[in-house]
């Protein structure tokens, strides 16, 4: 893989494709967990990992694995590492393993994963598919940090609300006052289905933005070569 094409994957996953803002996949999870920061981020960094080394081991078998039963072989393969993600949580974080409940092991049925695995990783090299897998799983941890964010900040005031579940001593931050009543829509599964379609309705904005900006510029840059044909 050159950096042109490392380039176009990052891209493509941060935010071209992003699976959560553009093929909307993995709502569950989305919008289940997504009620503070830090169990966003950790349930997308576990996809990641499971992301990241699935697609490279698919990408490494795809020749010896039968077309016809590539999809049971491919949900092997989540299955196995999903549960090695379940049991390294339940060893190491314990605390953060009983918040996030079941939605490790439903890592498994992540239609985010499987459809890479498939689109991508079945049809390309190890380090292409890994690079891809990880840029996806990035993707969808930066829209799950923004969203846990914007909901954890206008339901309780805080962020970073468990984050002594990871690092022990720690303590949120306090954004607004003691006092602050929250609010309730926020961290119900409501709150995030308006917070998810602002942020769908703000990156097709910032898209139809940047598109109407490329498609002026060769027209500027046409006007003085055209008034300079003139005689």
């Amino acid at each position: 893989m050159n950096l042109r094409t490392f380039r176009e994957t990052a891209w493509n996953g941060l935010w071209k494709q992003n699976t959560g803002l553009v093929q909307l996949l993995g709502l569950c999870p989305i919008l289940a967990v997504s009620t503070s920061v830090v169990n966003a981020v950790s349930l997308g960094l576990a996809t990641v990992v499971v992301m990241a080394v699935s697609s490279f081991a698919v990408a490494s078998l795809r020749n010896f694995i039968p077309y016809e039963i590539r999809i049971p072989v491919f949900v092997l393969i989540i299955a196995a590492l999903t549960t090695v993600v379940d049991l390294a949580f339940n060893a190491y974080l314990h605390d953060l393993y009983l918040v996030l409940g079941i939605f490790i092991p439903l890592i498994v049925t992540n239609c985010i994963v499987l459809a890479r695995v498939e689109a991508y990783a079945a049809k390309n090299d190890p380090v292409s598919s890994t690079v891809d897998g990880v840029m996806m799983g990035l993707g969808l941890v930066c829209v799950l940090a923004v969203l846990g964010g914007i909901r954890e900040l206008v339901g309780n005031g805080t962020l970073l609300s468990g984050i002594e579940m990871i690092v022990p001593g720690t303590s949120p931050i306090l954004v607004f006052d003691e006092d602050y009543p929250g609010f309730l829509l926020g961290i119900l599964p409501p709150g995030a289905f308006f917070a998810l379609g602002c942020l769908i309705a703000l990156s097709n904005w910032l898209r139809s933005r940047a598109g109407a900006r490329k498609a002026a510029r060769p027209a500027a840059a046409d006007e003085p070569a055209a008034a300079s044909a003139q005689p």
